[in-house]
C-alpha cells in the first residue's frame, strides 16, 4: 500500500471540542457528494459499504486497496473483500475453519484472530508466529473452535488504522442460553487522513502533537472565578511540581481522527433495526487504534452479558469505557416506536461515533453533545497514595466507585533497575489496586457506569490450582519523547519472557504512567482477580488504569512463541511488546 501524503493541520481547526464538530461537518460534505453522484453508496470514489455477513468454515479473503471518504478529502483504506470493515466472519465452536488470505497490496501485511485459542503459527503475528504475508501471496489459517462469543480479527501492523479489521462471531455448539430477535456487531474504530506512520513520528515528536486540551491561562481565570485563587493553585500544585499535564491520558484525538461505527462516520450514521419489545445483542468491538471509547444508549439500559467472548453475570448498567482489543456483548430492548442514538464518545471527549437504534430505516436520534475534557484525579497518578492522609477526598470522593476496595496499607511496588534511566519519567511506589473505578471522566457522572469489579465470569475459573508464581512487569514510558516499554525496556531491548508450560502463574501489572494500557496476551486467557487475589473475570484484554496495580492467573498450556503488547498501536509500535516463550 502507498499511503497518503502526510495533511498539515490547518490553524484554528484544531480547537477543542470544535475539532468533533468540524469532522461531523466535513462528513456531511462526503455524504452530500455521495447523494449528489446519484450512486447510491459511490462519488468519483468508492465508499466502504459496511460489514457483510459470511458463514461456514472455508473462507476466502483478499486484502486489497479501497479509496474511501470520510471528511470530504479522498483516501486510500486496506479493505477485506472491498469492505471496511471486513466481513462479519460467523462460524461454530467445534468447528474446523480455513481461512484463505490472499495479500494485493504492495508490502507485507497479516491477519491476527484476537482473542482466539488456536495453534502459535495460525496466530498471524508478523516476526513472533510466522513471517507474515508477502504481497501476492496466499496463506492459508487453520484452526479448530474450542470456545464461543465475540472476537475479532485486525492486522498485527499500522494496516489496522487505515481499516483491516472485521469481526469474528463463534456460535456456541449447544443453544446460546442468551435469546434474543437482533444481533448486531457494533465495530468502534478510529480514521486518519494522515499517514499513520506520519502519526507515529509526530508523537515522536512530540508526546501531546495532538492533545489540544492542555491547561490555559483561560482555564485558571475560570477556576479562580469558580473556586477562588487558593482552590485554583491547588488544584494544579500536583501537575506543576511534576511538570505533567492533567489531560495527558490519550494519544491522538479527533485534532486527526473520525470515528467510525461499523466503517460509517457520525454523519454516515450506521443503524440497527429491531420492534418495540425485541431483545437486541449489540456486540460492541473496540477496534480503536489509539482511542477508548465510553458508550451508552441515552433513554435506555444496557444489560452487559459477556465481555471478551465470555458470558458474564449479567449487570445493568447506563454506560460503559470499552478499550481497544476488548469486547461486551449488551441486551437492549426498544419501550417504543421512537429511535435511540448508540453514542461512543472518546475518552478525551473530543469526538464521537454514533449509530441508531430504531424501528425503521431513515429513523435519526439526535446525539447527545460532547462532555467536556475531564482532568486526571490525584489518584491517577499518585495511586494509592492520594486515598491515604494529604488528599483523602480526592479518591473517595470522586463517585460512587472511586476509592473503593483500596487497602488500607498499600503494598509497595517493586522497581526493577531498569526503570531508572531515560525511557522512564514517571515512577507510581504505591499503586491502587481498586477495580470499581469506572476511570478518568465517568467518575460521578450521574451515571451508573460499568466496572471491572461488576464482572463475573459465568462458570468461574479453568484452573482452580493457585499460582505457583508471580511475575510483575511496570508499564512504563516517557511521554514527552514518545517512549514506552515494560520494565523501562523496551522491545528491540528486551529478552523474551518465559513460561514453563502447564504452569499455573500470576502476573501483576502496575501503570506507572498517567494512561490506560489494554493489554493482550495472545494465545491464553488471563483471568483477572480481585484486590483480594480471588478470581473476577476471563479476559484476554485487560485495561490498566493510571497508577493502578492488577493482577491475573495465566496456565501456560500453549507451548510456542506468542506476544504480549499493549494494544494502543502507536505504544505497542514504541516499545510496550514482549515476547512471550512457553516451553
Amino acid at each position: 500500500m502507498r499511503p497518503p501524503k502526510p495533511l498539515s493541520l490547518p490553524a484554528g481547526s484544531v480547537a477543542l471540542p470544535s475539532s468533533g464538530r468540524r469532522r461531523f461537518v466535513q462528513g456531511m460534505t462526503a455524504l452530500a457528494a455521495v447523494c449528489a453522484s446519484g450512486l447510491p453508496g459511490r462519488a468519483a470514489w468508492a465508499q466502504p459499504a459496511g460489514p457483510e455477513q459470511l458463514s461456514g468454515t472455508t473462507f476466502d479473503l483478499v486484502i486489497d486497496e479501497l479509496p474511501v471518504n470520510f471528511t470530504g478529502t479522498p483516501r486510500i483504506a486496506t479493505v477485506v473483500n472491498g469492505r471496511l470493515p471486513g466481513p462479519v466472519l460467523r462460524v461454530r465452536e467445534g468447528d474446523t475453519v480455513t481461512l484463505r488470505v490472499t495479500n494485493r497490496l504492495r508490502e507485507m501485511t497479516a491477519i491476527h484472530w484476537h482473542g482466539v485459542i488456536l495453534p502459535p503459527e495460525m496466530d498471524g503475528v508478523p516476526g513472533i508466529s510466522f513471517p507474515g504475508i508477502a504481497p501476492g501471496e496466499t496463506f492459508t489459517y487453520r484452526f479448530t473452535l474450542v470456545q464461543s462469543g465475540t472476537y475479532w480479527y485486525h492486522a498485527h501492523t499500522l494496516h489496522e488504522q487505515t481499516g483491516l479489521y472485521g469481526a469474528l462471531i463463534v456460535e456456541p455448539r449447544v443453544a446460546d442460553p442468551v435469546v434474543v430477535d437482533r444481533d448486531y456487531p457494533v465495530i468502534l474504530a478510529d480514521w486518519t487522513d494522515e499517514d499513520p506512520l506520519q502519526v507515529f513520528l509526530n508523537l515522536k515528536k512530540m508526546g501531546g502533537y495532538y492533545n489540544f486540551a492542555q491547561p490555559t491561562v483561560g482555564d485558571l481565570l475560570a477556576d479562580v472565578s469558580r473556586a477562588g485563587l487558593a482552590a485554583a493553585l491547588e488544584k494544579r500544585r500536583m501537575w506543576n511540581r511534576s511538570r505533567m499535564s492533567p489531560t495527558d491520558f490519550s494519544d491522538v484525538s479527533a485534532a486527526t481522527y473520525t470515528y467510525l461505527m461499523n466503517g460509517a462516520s457520525p454523519a454516515g450514521n450506521w443503524t440497527a433495526l429491531a420492534q418495540p419489545g425485541e431483545r437486541v445483542r449489540l456486540r460492541f468491538i473496540g477496534a480503536g487504534t489509539a482511542t477508548y471509547f465510553d458508550v451508552r444508549i441515552p433513554g435506555l439500559k444496557l444489560t452487559v452479558v459477556a465481555t471478551d467472548g465470555q458470558a458474564v453475570e449479567p449487570v445493568e448498567v447506563d454506560e460503559f469505557r470499552i478499550g481497544p482489543g476488548e469486547t461486551y456483548d449488551v441486551l437492549v430492548q426498544l419501550p417504543d416506536e421512537r429511535a435511540y442514538s448508540i453514542y461512543a464518545q472518546s475518552m478525551d471527549r473530543t469526538g464521537f461515533a454514533r449509530g441508531t437504534l430504531a424501528p425503521r430505516a431513515g429513523m435519526t436520534a439526535e446525539p447527545p453533545p460532547l462532555e467536556s475534557p475531564a482532568w486526571l484525579d490525584p489518584i491517577d497518578m499518585m495511586g494509592a497514595m492520594a486515598a491515604m492522609g494529604s488528599l483523602p477526598d480526592m479518591a473517595g470522593g470522586a463517585g460512587p466507585h472511586a476509592g473503593h476496595g483500596m487497602v488500607e496499607r498499600p503494598a509497595r511496588a517493586r522497581h526493577a533497575r531498569t526503570e531508572y534511566g531515560a525511557t522512564t519519567d514517571m515512577r507510581v511506589d504505591y499503586p491502587r489496586d481498586n477495580l470499581d473505578d469506572p476511570g478518568t471522566g465517568l467518575r460521578a457522572n450521574g451515571r451508573r457506569v460499568l466496572t471491572y469489579a461488576d464482572l463475573r465470569t459465568i462458570g468461574g475459573s479453568l484452573d482452580a490450582r493457585e499460582p505457583q508464581r508471580e511475575l510483575e512487569l511496570h508499564l512504563t514510558g516517557n511521554m514527552e519523547r514518545f517512549i514506552w516499554s515494560l520494565d523501562g525496556v523496551k522491545l528491540n531491548d528486551a529478552k523474551p519472557i518465559h513460561f514453563r508450560k502447564d504452569e499455573r502463574l500470576r502476573v501483576t501489572l502496575v501503570n506507572d504512567s498517567t494512561m490506560a494500557h489494554p493489554m493482550h496476551l495472545h494465545g491464553m486467557w488471563s483471568e483477572l482477580e480481585s484486590p483480594q487475589g480471588v478470581f473476577q473475570v476471563r479476559k484476554h484484554t485487560v485495561s490498566v488504569q493510571p497508577a493502578q496495580r492488577v493482577s491475573f492467573a495465566v496456565t501456560a498450556d500453549a507451548p510456542g512463541r506468542w506476544a504480549f503488547h499493549c494494544h494502543l498501536l502507536y505504544h505497542m509500535a514504541a516499545g510496550m511488546f514482549r515476547e512471550v516463550v512457553v516451553a
